[in-house]
């Protein structure tokens, strides 16, 4: 998530394959069959402790078994929604939301999850809709207003700075409509009010996330200077920020600080592995200094995990469409998906997973068996069902 925004830029054409994904039926075995209740909590139990220990592929996979087994179970689908949103598999997040608020019309996060997807699929005109029905039936309060100005903020940019600013009316010390209201003054290139709005919010509640985006505005404006204070209290108040370790480096390199540069962008990657954009950056910053050795392997590995990334991204949207096509009791046609997924990305261990339970549902055991074993080979932590 880019954590200049509290939205995400819109996900790429790919979640456009993610359609509708109303999980049905699961497959279970053995005595779990007969109580698809209690397997679906164990299941969900175990999800929730493998995404707190940041296993993600694995709390995925068994979120989609609980979500079968307890269709109408609305934090089950809330979590599957946050994780396929996780994915880049919008539309079927989407159907998840919508599942969990049919479950429980009453929750707020189910809605607000689903009011944010809708912006971030390109729907934002049904998300503002709900966004003002919600505030219809309680004008006062200053969470609703503040969803209904996150709907409009990639709509409407004068509509949501009136929103954001009924609510700073309503609660004045509300740091994240501040925030917002800033991104949005960014947004519209009203940098001086986007930059007095941030330290407004700063001032109220210090978030590295209102730092890293001074920082960023004081860069654009050429104010280098600025911009090294505003991301190093970004880091001193989240130091695994990777983002502005990535931005303090873009910042240095154009001080010439190419000692500093370097150590802010290996700090980033040792952070985040998988990021390709501290990786070019590096390359640049290497290439200055006169390493053209250092800077090839960087720019190599860079485009290395930029299409890794890209892939992976596919993968798990195919394995998305798979099971939407399992529990909708197309077996043959989601082991066609599960394939195709393992053909881009053979080591996504979700797909074997879920290619499991779609052999076992054909009645092919040695299969499935294999299928339960590569993913479990990938990822110890993807138990077949049952097992």
């Amino acid at each position: 998530m880019n954590r200049e925004s509290l939205i995400p830029d819109r996900a790429s054409g790919i979640g456009a394959l993610a359609v509708v994904c109303v999980l049905g039926a699961g497959t279970v075995s053995g005595s779990a069959a007969q109580d698809p209740g209690a397997r679906a909590k164990e299941a969900y139990a175990r999800a929730q402790t493998f995404e707190t220990e940041g296993n993600h592929p694995a709390a995925l996979a068994l979120l989609w078994e609980a979500a079968g087994l307890a269709p109408a179970d609305p934090d089950i689908q809330d979590r599957l929604g946050e994780a396929l949103e996780r994915i880049g598999a919008l539309d079927a997040a989407i159907e998840a939301y919508r599942a969990a608020l049919a479950g429980r019309p009453d929750v707020p996060k189910a809605s607000n999850h689903l009011i944010l997807a809708l912006v971030k699929a390109g729907k934002g005109p049904e998300a503002v809709a709900r966004a003002q029905t919600l505030v219809a039936a309680a004008p006062t309060d200053p969470e609703r207003v503040f969803t209904l100005g996150l709907a409009q903020s990639e709509q409407d940019f004068t509509a949501a700075i009136d929103t954001f600013r009924r609510v700073l009316r309503l609660a004045p010390r509300h740091a994240l409509a501040r925030y917002n209201l800033a991104l949005v003054l960014k947004r519209a290139d009203r940098q001086a009010e986007a930059i007095d709005e941030l330290q407004r919010a700063i001032a109220i509640e210090p978030r590295p996330e209102a730092q890293y985006t001074l920082g960023v505005i004081y860069w654009q404006q050429g104010d280098l200077d600025r911009a090294v204070t505003a991301l190093g209290a970004a880091i001193a108040a989240e130091p695994q920020y990777a983002d502005a370790h990535v931005t303090l480096g873009a910042v240095l390199k154009g001080k010439r600080d190419w000692d500093g540069a370097v150590a802010s962008l290996r700090k980033a990657t040792a952070l985040r592995p998988e990021l390709p954009a501290a990786r070019y950056t590096l390359a640049q910053v290497l290439e200055l200094k006169g390493d053209a050795r250092g800077a090839r392997a960087e720019r190599a590995e860079a485009e290395r995990l930029r299409e890794r990334g890209d892939r992976e991204q596919e993968a798990g949207v195919w394995t998305a469409v798979g099971t939407q096509k399992l529990d909708a009791g197309d077996a043959a046609g989601a082991v066609d998906c599960f394939r195709r997924a393992t053909a881009i990305v053979e080591t996504y261990a979700p797909a074997h997973y879920q290619m499991g339970r779609a052999l076992l549902r054909l009645g092919r055991r040695d299969a499935s068996d294999a299928a339960f074993s590569r993913a479990r080979q990938l990822n110890p932590s993807l138990v077949p069902p049952g097992g």
